[in-house]
Parts: structure tokens; C-alpha cells; sequence
């Protein structure tokens, strides 16, 4: 019989140790507040929607989920922060479409691989853009701002909130489908794209319509339509680009949170479940109900696979976009 003071026996125990801590840790997540990066400027649509969600969780969580704005090259220096942030779920980033989908078909070389170094957690959000236009600029209608773009061709421009991003190439797929070329201007957010294109240094602008909805709403903008498949209950009288004479356009954002890979599994699960309470929550309905957005949680899988489907949609359109500039 083995004594309980034997080497051997305390090997085991020392390994059944090393076995049960990691449990024991995962179920007091979290235990310490939780940053949250947001690879885009403070006051921009990402940052908006990151925020709600913030608020939502750290009331579910009883710990504070703290944002942290990184902006630049289009959420890549935010999203190469959290690819190298350690896997324990306590550096987590809320990104959409740019940096998920579309910057590896826009960029050669980014700092981040989407499939090697992170991890889906939950889609948040999705919601059409917003068409707006500076008040200086004499287009009350999609049909008036593309006939002014083919009267002046390359003499308008658009913003963006940079290279890469969902307004970067609604842009792009406007231009294609309308036959017109407009210089685009990239920003490191969208809220600076929106404040130059108040002040007519920039022509017009598609953003997510919770960036650009209190400029709207305010009479500093001009929204012409948005991009989603039918209108919005916030701007019922905007119509969409699609009833404005593009037939087919159609454009939709969305964002969601992400934790580096090879954070436990357990934590990623549990992140799910509380976005997916977060969304259906009447305080995150009632935070973009004015704003043209829909809450939508997800399964870390339906969250993947939305981010394979539209890493090729936009791909298509980034091909489009270069072969037309040749």
C-alpha cells in the first residue's frame, strides 16, 4: 500500500491539481474587469455599438467590461492588439465587417490572420448604411447625387471610416453599379469622415446609420437612402438606394465580439450565452432602436460561418472594384 506521504502519491495529487484548477478558474470568470478593444475611433458606429453591448455585459457579468478605442488602418492595429493579447478572456474586441471580412482581400500584408488568431464569440448586430451627403452639396436624391457625379467625374469624393471597411466598399459597389467614379478619401474613423463631410471637404459618405444618425438628424447631414433591403422604421421617409434607381444594391453591416484563439472553450460558451441575453434585453433593444439597428447574438459557429460568407462576398467585390481602376 502506498503511504500519502510517498513520492508517487504526491505526483498524482499534484497533477489531479493541475486538472481541477482550470475548472475552478473557469468558473469564477470573470473575476476581474474585461477589456474590451474597439479597433475604431471613439464616437464612430463600431464604437457606439461596442459600447451598448459593454454596458449590458458588465451589468450581466457583475464585472466592468471596459472599452479601449485603437484605431487605424481599417481595425487592423486594434485587432493585431488582440491577436497577441493573452487567451484568458479578459482582452476581448468587438470588430464587424471591415476587419473580419474584407481588410485580407483590401491589404497584402496584415498583422493578424481572422481564422488562425481569434476566436467568434457571439454576431451582435446588423443593420443597413446610410447614404448622407454634406448639406453644401446640391443632391436631394440618389438620382440627382449620380447625375452630378457623371456631370463632374472625379471631382467628387467620398469618406470612409478607411481602406477596408463595410462604408469603404458599399462606396466601391456604388460606384460600380452606377457607372460613375468618385475619389475616395479613407479617415481612421468614421466619425471624422462624417465631421469632413459636414464641412464639404468630402462630398458624401456611407457609414452604419448609428454614426451618422444624430448628424442627420440635426440638419448637418443630408440622408439620401439606405442600403439595406427595405426601409428603416427610424427614417421611414428615407428610401432605400435599391428604390432610388440601383437596382440590386443591397448592403448590410454587422459586428460582433472575439477573444483571441485558444481561450477556453468554456469561456468563449459563456461569453455566447450572455451576448445572446444582452441582445434580447429590452435596454440593448431600446439603444438602437433609434439608431436603424438590430440586435442579433449568435453561436460562436453561426458566427464563423457569417464571417466565411461575407469574406467572399466582399472579396468578389474587391475584384471588381481593382479591375475597374486598371
Amino acid at each position: 500500500m502506498l503511504k500519502m506521504n510517498s513520492p508517487i502519491v504526491a505526483v498524482a495529487l499534484f497533477a489531479c491539481g493541475q486538472l481541477i484548477m482550470p475548472n475552478a478558474a473557469l468558473a469564477e470568470y470573470p473575476d476581474a474587469p474585461i477589456r474590451l478593444i474597439i479597433p475604431f475611433a471613439s464616437g464612430s458606429a463600431t464604437d457606439t455599438s461596442g459600447r451598448i453591448y459593454a454596458i449590458a455585459l458588465s451589468k450581466q457579468l457583475g464585472q466592468q467590461v471596459v472599452p479601449d478605442n485603437r484605431p487605424g488602418a481599417g481595425g487592423a492595429i486594434g485587432l493585431e492588439i488582440l491577436a497577441r493579447a493573452a487567451p484568458n478572456g479578459y482582452t476581448i474586441a468587438y470588430a464587424g465587417a471591415g476587419p473580419l471580412a474584407i481588410n485580407r482581400s483590401v491589404s497584402e500584408k496584415l498583422p493578424y490572420d481572422v481564422d488562425r488568431d481569434f476566436a467568434p464569440i457571439s454576431q451582435a448586430i446588423d443593420a443597413p448604411l446610410m447614404l448622407a451627403v454634406s448639406p453644401t452639396l446640391p443632391a436631394k436624391t440618389v438620382k440627382d447625387l449620380v447625375a452630378l457625379a457623371k456631370s463632374r467625374p472625379g471631382q467628387l469624393s467620398n469618406g470612409s471610416a478607411g481602406t477596408g471597411t463595410i462604408g469603404y466598399l458599399a462606396g466601391e459597389l456604388f460606384k460600380i453599379m452606377t457607372k460613375t467614379r468618385i475619389e475616395h478619401i479613407p479617415y481612421k474613423g468614421g466619425a471624422q469622415a462624417a465631421i469632413d463631410t459636414i464641412a464639404g471637404q468630402v462630398q458624401l459618405i456611407f457609414d452604419p446609420i448609428n454614426g451618422v444618425s444624430p448628424f442627420v438628424r440635426s440638419g448637418k447631414l443630408r440622408g439620401l437612402a439606405v442600403t439595406g433591403a427595405g426601409r428603416v422604421a427610424s427614417f421611414p421617409a428615407l428610401p432605400t438606394v435599391a428604390e432610388s434607381g440601383v437596382a440590386g444594391y443591397e448592403v448590410t453591416t454587422w459586428g460582433g465580439l472575439i477573444a483571441p484563439a485558444r481561450v477556453p472553450a468554456a469561456i468563449v460558451a459563456r461569453l455566447s450565452l450572455e451576448m445572446r441575453t444582452a441582445a434580447a434585453s429590452q435596454f440593448v433593444k431600446d439603444s438602437y432602436a433609434p439608431l436603424g439597428a438590430e440586435p442579433r447574438a449568435s453561436t460562436p459557429e453561426e458566427f464563423t460561418a457569417l464571417i466565411r460568407r461575407e469574406t467572399v462576398k466582399w472579396a468578389d467585390v474587391v475584384k471588381r472594384t481593382e479591375a475597374n481602376a486598371k
